[in-house]
C-alpha cells in the first residue's frame, strides 16, 4: 500500500524522526528513546520549526536532543508556504542522510508534508498514530486531510486502536502493513505522571479547577469565543470553580482569550506550559474542557473527565468508554454541561473513573518491534 517495501539493511539502520509540533515531540519521544537502545537502530531527529520555542522540552524529558534544527521562513503564514518549504527541506535531508525509514506522528502540516518527501524518493515512511478519521474533510482542518494523505504514503501504519485498525482495513491497506500498538501519548504520560510533580505556576487555589485549551483552526472568530464566554460563565456562577486556560501562539486563538477570560480572580490565563507541567495540572484539575486531541487520551487515563469543543472527534473510544462529552462550542451548552457535572455527584464520578481506550504504555516498544522485523540487519533481526 505504501510507497516501497520496508527492507532490511546490511548495517545499522538511520531513521529519521521528524517533529514539528509540542504534541508530535510528546509522542514521537517514546519511540525515539526506545530506538536508541535498540542495538539495530539510531534515531536521527529533526525538528521543523513548527513549534520551534516549545518543541524541545518534552524531547528533553525524554532524554532526546534533536540532530537538526529547520529554519523554516513563513513569510505569509499560510499552510501551502508551510507544506511546500517543508517538503523540500525534508527532501534534502533525505537525499543527505539516506534513511532507512522516516518516522513522524500524528495528522499535522509536518507529517503531511514528511510522508510525500518520503513517497517521492521511496523511502518507507512509518505512520504513528495512523487510522484516525471523523468522515469530514474539513473538521478537523486540515488535520483530517493530513492524516489521510499519510495514509496513503505509508508503508507502515501504528494504529492506537481497533477503530483505528478498521479504518484502515477500509481503506484497503493491507493488514501485514498495519498493527495495533495503543498510542504512545500513554507511554509518555504514565512515565511522567508517576514522577513527583510541583504545581504548575498559578494554578488557581480553589477546590475545583476546570484545565482548558481551545486552539483548532476551524473554531477561529464566532465559535471560539462562544465557547470562551460559556466558559467565563461557569466560573462566575461557582465561586469553588476556577479556570486554567493555556494560550496557543496563534493571534486568533491567543488575543479571544486573553480578552474574554482576563480580568477575572479565579481565572488563570497563561502561555503554553511545559509537559510536565501539564501532566501536573492534569493530575490536580477537576475537569477538562478543550479541543485538543491529546488531552481526549491523556485525561480519561487519570480520571479526569473531558467535555470536547468540538462538533465532532476522531477519538471516539473514550466517548464510547464515558470520560468524554463531546458538546460543541455554543455558550450555552458550554456553560450548562460544566453546571451538569458541577451538580451531578453520581454523573460526574461516572466520567472520572479512569479508563484506558488508548493503550498501557508498551505502544513505543511495539512500534520498535515491528520495525526491527521489517529493518534490523539479518544478524540483528535472529538475536
Amino acid at each position: 500500500m505504501g510507497a516501497s517495501k520496508i527492507i532490511r539493511g546490511d548495517s545499522i539502520v538511520c531513521c529519521l524522526c521528524i517533529v514539528g509540533t509540542r504534541p508530535e515531540a510528546i509522542k514521537l519521544a517514546p519511540v525515539i528513546a526506545k530506538l536508541k537502545t535498540s542495538g539495530w537502530a539510531f534515531p536521527y531527529v529533526v525538528t521543523t520549526g513548527q513549534h520551534a520555542d516549545i518543541v524541545e522540552g518534552p524531547l528533553k524529558l525524554f532524554g532526546v536532543v534533536p540532530d537538526r534544527k529547520l529554519t523554516i521562513e513563513r513569510k505569509s503564514g499560510s499552510l501551502n508556504e508551510l507544506m511546500s518549504k517543508a517538503i523540500m527541506a525534508i527532501d534534502h535531508l533525505i537525499d543527505e542522510i539516506q534513511p532507512g525509514c522516516v518516522i513522524a506522528q500524528g495528522d499535522t502540516t509536518s507529517v503531511a508534508a514528511a510522508s510525500l518527501a518520503a513517497f517521492h524518493r521511496r523511502v518507507p515512511f512509518v505512520h504513528v498514530e495512523a487510522g484516525l478519521r471523523t468522515g469530514k474533510m474539513d473538521d478537523p482542518f486540515p488535520e483530517e486531510l493530513n492524516r489521510r494523505l499519510s495514509g496513503l504514503t505509508a508503508s507502515l501504519h501504528c494504529a492506537p486502536t481497533v477503530s483505528a485498525f478498521e479504518h484502515l482495513l477500509q481503506e484497503g491497506v493491507s493488514r501485514n502493513d498495519c498493527l495495533i500498538t495503543g498510542n504512545t501519548v500513554i507511554d509518555a504520560l504514565l512515565q511522567v505522571a508517576a514522577r513527583d510533580l510541583a504545581p504548575p505556576e498559578g494554578f488557581p487555589d480553589v477546590p475545583r479547577v476546570i484545565l482548558s485549551t481551545a486552539h483548532r483552526r476551524e473554531s477561529f472568530g464566532q465559535p471560539l469565543e462562544s465557547a470562551l464566554k460559556g466558559l467565563r460563565a461557569a466560573v462566575d456562577a461557582h465561586e469553588d470553580v476556577g479556570l486554567y486556560f493555556l494560550t496557543h501562539p496563534n493571534p486568533q486563538a491567543h488575543e479571544p482569550a486573553r480578552r474574554i477570560l482576563g480580568g477575572h480572580p479565579r481565572i488563570v490565563v497563561k502561555d503554553a506550559i511545559g509537559y510536565a507541567d501539564m501532566v501536573s495540572a492534569l493530575k490536580r484539575c477537576w475537569l477538562v474542557v478543550t479541543d485538543s486531541g491529546g488531552l481526549q487520551e491523556e485525561a480519561p487515563a487519570l480520571g479526569r473527565p473531558v467535555l470536547v469543543l468540538r462538533e465532532v472527534t476522531e477519538r471516539p473510544e473514550a466517548v464510547h468508554a464515558g470520560a468524554v462529552r463531546v458538546i460543541g462550542t455554543d455558550t450555552a451548552t458550554v456553560f450548562g454541561s460544566i453546571a451538569e457535572l458541577h451538580d451531578d455527584a453520581d454523573r460526574y464520578a461516572r466520567m472520572s473513573t479512569p479508563v484506558f481506550p488508548y493503550g498501557d504504555g508498551h505502544a513505543a516498544a511495539r512500534i520498535v518491534s515491528a520495525l526491527a522485523e521489517r529493518l534490523a540487519p539479518a544478524e540483528e533481526a535472529a538475536a
